[in-house]
């Protein structure tokens, strides 16, 4: 007698009620939040009047997830279906038979609402993954050809970039149904007898073995498709033979033909599958012996062939069998990233000696750049900060603007808001929001001067309370006739600003402060912003930003507008969410208004042969974090500046502008939004062109790619013996971090003229001298990349070793010890390496901050080095006294004399004791040497006191340190006839200061 299983016990109607209630909160609430994401996105791109991109993409995202959604319930629905309208009508007694009836009593009665349920949740998971791809499928629809073919098949790269990822994409989704279809009905013939595990006679029906088969058999033939799809990506993958991207030599002689085999094999295998299971032998042992041999040769043909291949054929002889696979990868990679027309040239730097030249030079010296970007934004800040709420950020930007005649490069910055230095009373919701909503002015100074003392000679920018007098003369200043900021980069998500308001004087906009020390307040008056005078538009964000002020708050009101997303990286990747950004917005004026100009690249990660990298990864250096922004973790191998987009910082109008006018990628998305996304290279105004410059983070990568790809000849490749690396920063080289690429005004071996370009110095793997410059430059409005390589056994040291060199010589690092002290430290800049007569000039200033609160650091010195790193070095006052020693030992050479290492010159007024044995210094004599050998014993002390732990002696030694060089600096003005011109550049000529304009 068998004993019939009780139904599972029902729900209450209190429960389901409960259930039922919960549920619905929560959907209403997920789609209140959508709706509310949904409009409010819609009036931020009808502000920016780019509605076709979120049209666009919301379009296709949502017929991706119908079309997929419905497609996957469809199938995985319809075999549940067609499984339990295949179940036997009669079923043998067993054990296993009475425990499923349980099962079978609780389906049974509402068995096509369970299908329905299992197929909406499985085609709501299938949307969701499918409406993430709609990059894919508009590439796939408007992608056309890249006029190259593969070197294998002879397939337009476009097929590549644009098909094959969705193919792929298409092809997981067909093995993902089959999958799911199969297990839900196997399970359905299980539970409804169709499938049995006990009892006499066949373990399944005739229906339910065509049924299964059938979904095994499809299973199958996807197999065969992704066999013919792998032949293609093979192309993609890594080589391990030869270390490179791109099928090698067992991939193409064993591989490939195994996977064409394989194909044909599956597909004889799905035949097999379901004429032996239904047709011939009505059972599952000839289909099971098709999988095992599908399986079997899946591993000997698509395996231990290959695997022999490589490892008896390939590995012995792996430089040759390689060689045509490595110059297939070299070729490819160079072309995916823009390293095909890289200008390489010679540059022997045989001359070791300092040249007469450098004393007369026109176009390299009087340009050098002393400013670094990263230490005078502190100097920027404490002398145009104006109030404590204003910020220029860690690092500031260089450009290049023609300035009284004459073009030079510029650090320039913009002062922000920073709402993060806001104070307790300041930081309400009514100050953070309608107060203090923007910046004021551009500021700017030339690169290649300073005053006062060492401070940057600002040319745009007001003084406010802090002025330079002392040193100010009248000149061409940069002209901005709309200088607030609204947009910029030390805006966070949070920081959005309500403007507009109907009474100034009451609840105005802090501009600026007057002349008079009181506040001037503004009300904005641009296009830019959403306009949220009504309830609705009220109510809407409140629910956005959760903040019920926008509708309690006497500041919003019919003319208010709401400014968010108001970083400039932020608005160009929302507007073009193609687009990958680079991490270094710089701001500009342009036709009197301050634009923020953002580089946009397009990129790929499907282009045969060519190297993968990863962008995180290749662009991160000592300034990443501090003013550049971090690139998201994405693996390319093809990338092209081909938009530059500018951000307006009054109303935040967002341009996108095509660069690359050969771009098959920004030619799809284009044509994906309509056509008129981005607007041609001809519409580009002439003064915005000006300000264009060769984008940091694509020159990184090119330039990590050169350390390698600049080797053409397979074989050389292979052994890797004149690869090269990026040295790390020189004054911390075990701190891991890498020396980033330089923007300078100055002209290179084999160039006409000076130019704006970035460059970048390598050595050699594994080691720290010099083995090539690389540049990057705009020649003609085009992208130029030049590398000057030097000869492999050079003598001229890389930045690391030079900057020891410098550091350790013995008058210099005594001068060194003297600015570095318990009241200040020393800090090193920018080290440059500049080409010039043949030879090498390593230029590198010094900064000297006191540890006083809100000192700012000066620059006080200047370190130069010729020739290979450290027979002609000097530590001078500024680049005309560091180029004249120079010169000056380069003579001494000639005649035969030793070269001296010299600690520069006599210092100045003010300045440290000299240490004999420079060129241009002679030996101290009578108080003035007793004075600086007082001075001397008074280091020693201090290093030994401090030492010691001993405080109270440490506290002695250092006013007697105080006490000495006071001794020396009364005893050195003694001495000296006439004291340097004050106002003096380090460029040696007569700096004018600024002007107090705004």
């Amino acid at each position: 007698m068998v004993m019939r299983s009780s139904p599972l016990p029902r729900m209450s109607r209190r429960g389901r009620v409960t259930i039922g209630v919960l549920i619905g909160v929560f959907v209403l609430f997920t789609l209140l939040g959508w709706g509310v994401q949904a409009w409010t996105d819609w009036l931020w791109f009808d502000e920016v009047r780019y509605t076709q991109v979120f049209t666009g993409v919301l379009t296709t995202r949502v017929l991706l997830f119908l079309v997929v959604g419905l497609a996957m319930a469809l199938i995985v629905g319809g075999n549940l279906w067609l499984a339990q309208r295949l179940r036997p009508r009669l079923r043998p007694h067993s054990l296993e038979q009475a425990t499923l009836e349980r099962y079978r009593m609780v389906l049974g009665p509402r068995l096509g609402l369970w299908i329905s349920l299992v197929a909406v949740v499985v085609g709501l998971f299938a949307g969701l993954s499918a409406q993430s791809r709609w990059s894919q499928w508009l590439l796939f629809r408007n992608g056309g050809d890249f006029g190259v073919k593969d070197p294998e098949f002879g397939i337009d790269i476009g097929f590549y970039v644009f098909q094959l990822p969705f193919w792929r994409y298409v092809l997981g989704v067909g093995f993902t149904a089959v999958v799911l279809a199969l297990l839900g009905a196997l399970a359905v013939h299980y539970i409804f007898g169709g499938v049995r595990l006990q009892g006499v006679g066949d373990r399944m029906t005739n229906a339910a073995r065509a049924h299964l088969s059938t979904l095994v058999a499809v299973f199958v033939l996807l197999k065969a498709v992704a066999y013919v799809l792998d032949r293609r990506s093979m192309l993609l993958e890594y080589n391990e033979g030869a270390k490179l991207y791109g099928a090698g030599y067992a991939d193409i002689n064993a591989l490939l033909p195994a996977k064409e085999i394989l194909a044909y094999i599956s597909v004889v295998v799905a035949i097999a599958i379901i004429v032996f299971s239904n047709a011939v032998m009505r059972n599952l042992v000839w289909p099971g012996i098709s999988l095992a041999l599908l399986g079997v040769s899946a591993v000997a043909i698509g395996g231990i062939y290959p695997w022999a291949v490589q490892t008896f054929e390939v590995k012995p002889s792996a430089k040759d069998k390689e060689a045509p696979y490595i110059a297939r990868a070299i070729g490819a990679t160079r072309s995916a990233f823009g390293l095909a027309d890289t200008k390489t040239s010679p540059y022997a730097a045989s001359n070791l000696v300092p040249p007469g030249s450098l004393a007369t030079d026109t176009s390299v010296v009087p340009n050098v750049r002393l400013l670094d970007p990263q230490l005078v934004s502190e100097t920027y800040t404490q002398l145009q900060q104006v109030r404590g709420f204003y910020d220029f950020g860690p690092k500031l930007d260089i450009d290049r603007y023609a300035v009284s005649g004459k073009t030079s490069d510029f650090v320039v910055g913009v002062r922000e808001v920073n709402y993060n230095e806001l104070t307790d009373q300041q930081n309400t919701w009514i100050n953070r929001h309608t107060v203090y909503t923007h910046g004021y002015g551009l500021v700017a100074a030339p690169a290649n001067q300073v005053v006062c003392g060492g401070q940057p000679y600002f040319v745009s920018g007001f003084l406010g309370e802090k002025t330079q007098e002392a040193c100010s003369s009248q000149v061409e200043q940069i002209p901005a006739s709309q200088p607030r900021i609204y947009y910029g980069e030390r805006m966070g998500p949070d920081d959005y600003a309500i403007v507009g308001q109907a009474n100034p004087e009451r609840n105005g906009e802090f501009d600026r402060p007057t002349q008079t020390g009181g506040e001037q307040y503004y009300t904005y008056t641009g296009e830019g912003g959403v306009e949220i005078g009504s309830f609705t538009r009220r109510l809407l964000y409140a629910i956005k930003q959760q903040e019920s002020n926008f509708l309690l708050s006497e500041a919003v009101n019919e003319n208010s507008k709401l400014l968010y997303v108001r970083n400039p990286r932020d608005r160009v990747e929302k507007v073009a969410p193609f687009l990958t950004v680079d991490g270094d917005p710089y701001p500009a004026v342009v036709g009197g208004r301050v634009q923020w100009i953002v580089d946009g690249y397009t990129t790929a990660a499907t282009y045969p042969y060519a190297e993968r990298v990863n962008l995180q990864a290749e662009t991160t250096d000592e300034l990443t974090g501090r003013g550049t922004f971090q690139l998201a973790r994405e693996n390319v191998n093809y990338i092209r500046n081909s938009v530059k987009a500018t951000v307006d910082a009054y109303d935040g109008t967002v341009r996108l502008y095509e660069f690359d006018q050969t771009d098959p990628v920004l030619k799809a998305w284009n044509k994906a939004f309509g056509g008129d996304l981005v607007q041609p290279n001809d519409k580009i105004p002439a003064e915005l062109r000006e300000h264009f410059r060769y984008p940091a983070d694509l020159f990184k990568v090119q330039r990590n790619l050169l350390t390698k790809f600049h080797v053409t000849a397979p074989g050389d490749f292979y052994s890797a013996q004149d690869f090269w690396q990026v040295p790390n920063v020189p004054d911390n080289p075990d701190g891991g971090q890498k020396q980033p690429p330089f923007y300078l005004w100055t002209q290179f071996p084999g160039q006409d003229a000076p130019r704006f370009q970035l460059t970048s110095a390598v050595t050699p793997n594994g080691r720290q001298n010099l083995a090539a410059l690389i540049s990057g430059s705009y020649v003609d409005g085009k992208p130029q990349l030049e590398v000057l390589e030097l000869p492999d056994q050079t003598r001229i040291s890389g930045p690391v070793q030079v900057h020891q060199q410098m550091t350790n010589n013995a008058n210099i690092r005594q001068q060194l010890n003297l600015l570095s002290s318990n009241q200040a430290q020393v800090q090193y800049g920018n080290l440059l390496s500049l080409p010039f007569g043949n030879g090498m000039l390593y230029v590198e200033p010094v900064y000297v901050k006191s540890n006083q609160q809100d000192a700012y650091p000066l620059l006080q010195k200047v370190l130069l080095s010729y020739g290979d790193g450290g027979s002609y070095v000097v530590l001078a006052n500024n680049i005309t006294d560091g180029i004249k020693q120079l010169v000056e030992q380069g003579k001494e050479a000639a005649q035969g004399a030793t070269p001296p290492s010299t600690g520069g010159t006599p210092p100045s007024t003010g300045g440290t004791p000299p240490v004999s044995g420079g060129t241009n210094a002679p030996p101290l004599t009578g108080e003035l040497a007793e004075a600086a050998g007082k001075v001397q014993a008074a280091i020693v002390e201090v290093k030994a006191a401090q030492t010691s732990g001993d405080f109270e002696r440490y506290g002695r030694a250092l006013k007697a340190l105080d006490a000495a060089m006071t001794a020396f600096q009364q005893a050195q003005r003694a001495a000296t006839p006439a004291s340097p011109t004050p106002g003096v550049s380090p460029s040696g000529s007569p700096a004018p200061s600024p002007s107090a304009g705004g």
